[in-house]
């Protein structure tokens, strides 16, 4: 049976005979009927996805039939609601506007909806494309990665939303932020140390605050050593060698001097190695001989509790990842005592600096007897 047999009230068999002969038109952009001021429906409506769309169309009291529809779907007819869609509701029905809203819009609302009217048995429409803009979100991003220097790294970062988003990359350095590539794919070919750090995938469509996500880059690199420097002390003061080394991964050091190796918490010696002693990351080796290695981060010291003329030499500093090794030579030299600064773990005399003092004052005033007696 068709669809007016089930219809008790002809106007509205009517309703639906006339608008589904109004389908066999193409539906496109938005239309309007150029026969009459009315009805007249607004111009394109553009909504935020998960807000509310109202669709208004003017009517004037010749009307006697009224109906919103989306495509060939009966949304209203009059008051009654024909969808089964409850985001579907009627705001107004008046002699002047026939209005529906719907709620939580999404994107398959978008598209066109028609008002339809009859007045004197002759129907008429009006048309109105309902535009439904989506937040930029991203939808799939690189994860963090770790190269070795020189190699070439591809990111990646899509995004999706209405209007289509424009996603840029950029690094973050410490250098500052820099605008690196306005593309999907960000490409670095024989990547370097200085490259590594956070990557800011920005996705922006002017709908919503943009959606931002990051990816790290890690730079693998062999050591070099930045920092070492000889250091002149006294006999019976406290030594230090330092020596700094950038690594990634962080460096392990060695020290060597000479053929001779220092073993641990013994005192002795051995010939061939040259190899003083290794802690790991942070920890500390003491011999009897009063020498300690201490590891912190990308620097290593070499500690001479009391320096003797045995110590005296050059030394070598070895910084050692997986990528490879470099070293640095650093010279322990003797100072004489009155060019020494005073620094921690300094020897000095109290009692002999006090008598050194009274005997300056004592000459001092011989000095001056004697010269006023011969004059």
């Amino acid at each position: 049976m068709g669809v007016c047999g089930y219809l008790f009230l002809p106007w509205k068999c009517l309703v639906v005979v006339s608008l589904r002969l109004l389908f066999l038109v193409p539906t496109g952009v938005p239309v309007r009927s150029g026969d009459a001021t009315f009805p007249k429906a607004m111009d394109n409506v553009t909504v935020r996805q998960g807000e509310s769309a109202t669709l208004r169309c003017t009517i004037d009291d010749r009307v006697t039939r009224v109906a919103w529809l989306n495509r060939s779907t009966i949304l209203y007819a009059g008051n009654d609601k024909w969808s089964i869609d409850p985001r579907v509701i009627i705001l107004v029905n008046t002699p002047t506007q026939y209005s529906i809203m719907i709620q939580n819009v999404d994107v398959y609302d978008e598209g066109p909806y028609t008002c339809s009217v009859q007045t004197d048995n002759h129907p008429k429409t009006s048309r109105v494309h309902l535009i439904v803009q989506v937040p930029p979100q991203i939808m799939n991003i690189s994860s963090d990665i770790t190269v070795n220097e020189g190699s070439s790294v591809t990111l990646l970062c899509l995004a999706i939303g209405r209007p289509e988003p424009t996603v840029t990359w950029r690094h973050l350095s410490v250098k500052g932020q820099g605008f690196v590539s306005e593309d999907e794919y960000l490409e670095i070919s024989d990547i370097k140390r200085d490259q590594s750090g956070e990557y800011e995938c920005s996705a922006l469509n002017d709908v919503a605050a943009p959606d931002v996500r990051k990816v790290k880059i890690t730079v693998n690199y062999p050591p070099y050593i930045s920092k070492a420097k000889n250091t002149g002390v006294s006999v019976g003061q406290k030594g230090i060698l330092s020596c700094e080394a950038s690594a990634v991964p962080m460096a392990e050091f060695q020290w060597f001097k000479e053929d001779t190796r220092y073993l641990e918490g013994t005192g002795a010696t051995l010939k061939q190695s040259r190899l003083i002693m290794h802690p790991p990351e942070g920890g500390l080796a003491t011999g009897l001989d009063g020498v300690r290695i201490e590891n912190k981060g990308r620097i290593s010291t070499l500690t001479f509790f009391n320096v003797s003329e045995k110590d005296y030499g050059n030394y070598t500093c070895v910084a050692t990842n997986k990528l490879g090794n470099t070293n640095a030579s650093i010279t322990l030299y003797e100072i004489s005592p009155s060019s020494a600064v005073a620094g921690p773990g300094a020897v000095i005399d109290g009692v002999n600096s006090a008598s050194r003092a009274l005997a300056c004052l004592w000459l001092s005033g011989t000095f001056f007897a004697h010269f006023f007696i011969k004059f």
